[in-house]
C-alpha cells in the first residue's frame, strides 16, 4: 500500500516580479536599496476537509472532527406529532440563538432512514427527538464516534445539549461564544 498523502498547504515563490511593480524595496547591511524577493502560502480549504474524512471515518460515513464539522448537531424529529415538532423547533430556536449549526431533519421518512443518512453526513452531535422517548420524558444524544448514547430529559433539552457541547469543546479549545 502507497500513501500519498494529502497536501494541505502551498508555498510559491514569486521572486521580485510584484516587488518590482509595486516598488517595494528594503536596505540591506551595506545601506543599499534592493527589491523584495516575494513569496505566498496558502492553505487548501477542500484539501483539510479531504484530509479530515480520510482520517475520521468509519464503515457508516464520515466523523466530523467538532472544531470543523459543517454542522455541529444533527436534529431528528423521528415522528410528526405535535409535541414531538415542538420540542425539535425549540431545541433548534435554542441552540440556533446560541451559535450553533444545526442540521434538522424533519422529512418523513423512517427513523432508520434518519439515522443512516445522519452517520454518513457525520455531524458530530446527534440529538433524536422522539415520541417513544417523550413518553419517558427523555431525548437522546450521541456523539457520532461513540456508540454509547445518553438520555437527557426533555425539559432540559437544550440546556443540556448547549453543556455537552461547551464541555466537549472545552476540551478541545477555548470558546467564549457559548452562553450554555
Amino acid at each position: 500500500e502507497i500513501d500519498f498523502g494529502i497536501h494541505l498547504t502551498l508555498t510559491f515563490k514569486l521572486g521580485q516580479k510584484y516587488a518590482n511593480s509595486m516598488g517595494l524595496t528594503f536596505l540591506n547591511e551595506s545601506n543599499t536599496e534592493q527589491f523584495m524577493t516575494m513569496g505566498c502560502y496558502g492553505i487548501g480549504i477542500g484539501r483539510t476537509a479531504a484530509a479530515a474524512v480520510e482520517q475520521n471515518n468509519d464503515k457508516d460515513g464520515i466523523i466530523w472532527p467538532l472544531p470543523i464539522a459543517p454542522f455541529t448537531v444533527a436534529l431528528l424529529c423521528l415522528d410528526s406529532t405535535d409535541e414531538c415538532v415542538k420540542i425539535s423547533n425549540a431545541i433548534h430556536d435554542d441552540l440556533s440563538r446560541q451559535g450553533i449549526d444545526i442540521l434538522f431533519d424533519d422529512r418523513g421518512e423512517r427513523p432508520g432512514v434518519k439515522f443512516k443518512d445522519a452517520d454518513l453526513i457525520g455531524c458530530p452531535l446527534r440529538v433524536t427527538v422522539g415520541e417513544r422517548g417523550l413518553k419517558e420524558g427523555i431525548i437522546e444524544v450521541k456523539w457520532r464516534e461513540k456508540k454509547e448514547k445518553e438520555e437527557i430529559p426533555k425539559d432540559l433539552s437544550s440546556k443540556k445539549i448547549l453543556q455537552i457541547l461547551k464541555n466537549k469543546l472545552g476540551k478541545i479549545m477555548q470558546i467564549s461564544h457559548f452562553n450554555g
